[in-house]
C-alpha cells in the first residue's frame, strides 16, 4: 500500500498486497487469526472477493486462505 496508514484487509481491493501491521480482536478470534499464519510482518495478497464482500480469498505464505469479513476486518494492514 503506498501510504504508511493502517488499514485492515477487509478493505484492501482485488490484487493489492500489503503487510499485516497488528492484529485485533480478542480470544478464539485472534488465535484462530494468528494460527493460520496472518502475523504480524507477513505480506498477504487479496485474490478475490466474493460478490456480496464474503468471503476474500487472500494467498498468505504460499498458500490461499478465505477469510470472513470479521476476521478480514481485525487484520490492520500497512
Amino acid at each position: 500500500m503506498k501510504d504508511r496508514e493502517n488499514h485492515s484487509l477487509r478493505n484492501m481491493g482485488t490484487g493489492k498486497s500489503g503487510v499485516v501491521a497488528q492484529v485485533k480482536g480478542q480470544g478464539a478470534l485472534r488465535q484462530r487469526i494468528l494460527d493460520m499464519g496472518l502475523t504480524k510482518g507477513t505480506e498477504v495478497t487479496v485474490r478475490k472477493v466474493a460478490p456480496l464482500g464474503d468471503p476474500i480469498e487472500v494467498t498468505v505464505r504460499g498458500y490461499e486462505l478465505s477469510l470472513r469479513k470479521a476476521e478480514a476486518a481485525c487484520i490492520l494492514m500497512v
